[in-house]
């Protein structure tokens, strides 16, 4: 009898447009049974395309879901790898700082023109390179000079672009050489238009000393690896 009744309930709630899936899971049977139960049960046009629908919908619900997840675990997983990469480099001695910085410099710095300059658009790296030349080399901010390269697409917001990498340096604005604005041939369109601040060069005002220094430096590191 019971049966008889639930029968009966599925087949009013299929006439009434619900899904199979939903009318198993409100009279807690298989979505079979359900489908045996309302065979002969013909639905509406307008029936059918509720349930594409909400069928659709639900489908791009549980993809948003997933995403959400992935993108979750995705953060899960670098704030783990920053916590342990933070705990395993640890306090760099001066010896430490001297091969990172010496590194750097072997990738990015001038090596041909005696001239002693780096480049980097990256802010932490740039923290990092002047505390490196700083108490290293004994470099005081009187003897840095920088300069900024950019898309002269960028000009109009050059004196914000100033004050961050002057906070970024430490280094007064006033400082600053004449910014590189730079003509590209086609237009270059930024996803991070507001937050992009180009390229910094750091100079080393009467570096001779130091450029020589670097390049023996280079030459140890590149022979004993």
């Amino acid at each position: 009898m019971a049966k008889s009744q639930q029968r009966n309930r599925a087949i009013k709630l299929r006439q009434k447009g619900e899904s199979i899936k939903d009318i198993a899971n409100k009279l807690k049977v298989s979505k079979s049974t359900v489908c045996l139960w309302c065979i002969d049960v013909k639905l509406t046009k307008k029936q059918i395309n509720k349930l594409h629908e909400k069928m659709v919908m639900g489908s791009y619900s549980g993809r948003m879901k997933g995403a959400k997840m992935q993108h979750e675990n995705r953060v899960k997983r670098s704030l783990k790898a920053e916590i342990e990469g933070i705990k395993k480099i640890g306090k760099l001695s001066r010896r430490e700082q001297l091969i990172a910085l010496v590194a750097l410099y072997w990738g990015e710095g001038s090596k041909k023109r005696r001239v002693l300059f780096i480049n980097n658009s990256d802010p932490d790296m740039i923290k990092f390179l002047m505390k490196c030349f700083r108490d290293l080399f004994n470099v005081g901010n009187e003897r840095f000079t920088v300069s900024i390269g950019i898309n002269k697409i960028h000009k109009y917001r050059e004196e914000k672009i100033k004050n961050y990498w002057s906070e970024i340096t430490g280094i007064n604005k006033k400082e600053f050489r004449k910014t590189i604005f730079i003509k590209a041939k086609n237009k270059k369109n930024y996803d991070n238009f507001k937050t992009h601040y180009g390229t910094l060069r750091i100079n080393i005002k009467k570096s001779i000393d130091i450029y020589y220094k670097m390049m023996g430096l280079i030459k140890g590191l590149s022979e004993n690896v």
